[in-house]
């Protein structure tokens, strides 16, 4: 998406959980507007989510929280993906993947 983020977090199969929403903070380093909309377990967690998804990527972040880890246990397991997944390295590795898929097909 052009202008937003959509993150499922889950457990086995997909199911929507905690469900909260993000806008980026105008400046590095300031929260944006967040609020949780939808669900009752792992507010804190799904709402933290949404920030940093948010920061991350600086557009609107839309996360969903389904999981049987605690709500501590969760925020640091899914926090670490995101942090993976932004990070400039995996960014590389998974274009250079890409792009020997695509030359395959050339040989």
């Amino acid at each position: 998406m052009d202008n937003a983020v959509l993150t499922l977090c889950y457990d086995g199969t997909m199911k929507i959980g905690t469900l909260a929403i993000s806008t980026p903070g105008l400046a590095d380093g300031v929260v944006g507007t967040s609020s949780v909309l939808l669900g009752g377990k792992y507010l804190i967690a799904t709402r933290a989510l949404a920030e940093r998804s948010a920061a991350i990527f600086k557009k609107m972040s839309l996360v969903s929280l389904n999981t049987i880890l605690s709500e501590g246990e969760a925020l640091r397991v899914y926090s670490t993906l995101l942090d993976k997944v932004r990070n400039p390295r995996s960014e590389s590795k998974s274009q250079k993947f890409r792009d020997g898929i695509r030359n395959q097909g050339r040989l």
